[in-house]
């Protein structure tokens, strides 16, 4: 199988995206699958670190390789970010409205990471084919389920959201290996 190639989206591209891009690029690296994980955000400022309550959160998990994160600075969805992935796995619903109003090339190839761990399967055709098999283009919003935005929120929030998505990342890193 080729690289897949994954954007990992939520709003500033300064804690979720970024907790879920760490997780699924470690989680493929050590299954030994070919991913190639970005992050990006809808409304992000270019350039930002990561804050250091994602860093706590992150080091909360204990499983992640945190030497990398030092390099993260937030970006904001391009047109080549579309164009080169395979998969943009989306934080909410609002994310997934967002591609599908600026870049609606890109719809078929995103959804929420709920609806991806829901509606991938481990057996069956490789992810690629799976995805669109899954016509998310034309995905009823209104049901998925969105990983709760820690942004504002005490480290308790942040933890909480980092081992949600760590629960999540894995699921959905199981379908990718």
């Amino acid at each position: 199988m080729t690289t897949l190639r994954i954007v990992t989206l939520c709003t500033g591209n300064a804690a979720r995206s970024v907790m879920a891009g760490v997780m699924l690029a470690q989680l493929g690296e050590a299954e030994g699958a070919d991913l190639e994980v970005v992050t990006a955000g809808t409304h992000a400022v270019e350039g930002q670190p990561m804050s250091a309550r994602v860093r706590l959160a992150m080091r909360s998990i204990g499983a992640l390789d945190l030497s990398v994160v030092n390099r993260h600075r937030s970006h904001q969805l391009t047109e080549a970010d579309c164009a080169a992935a395979d998969l943009i796995v989306a934080m909410e619903a609002d994310h997934v409205a967002y591609v599908r109003r600026n870049h609606a090339h890109a719809a078929g190839k995103t959804a929420t990471v709920r609806r991806l761990v829901d509606e991938l399967r481990l057996e069956g055709p490789e992810p690629r084919e799976q995805i669109a098999m899954l016509d998310l283009a034309a995905a009823d919003l209104s049901l998925d389920v969105d990983v709760l935005d820690p942004a504002g929120a005490e480290q308790q929030t942040y933890d909480e959201c980092a081992a949600e998505l760590w629960v999540l990342c894995q699921a959905l890193a199981e379908v990718f290996c």
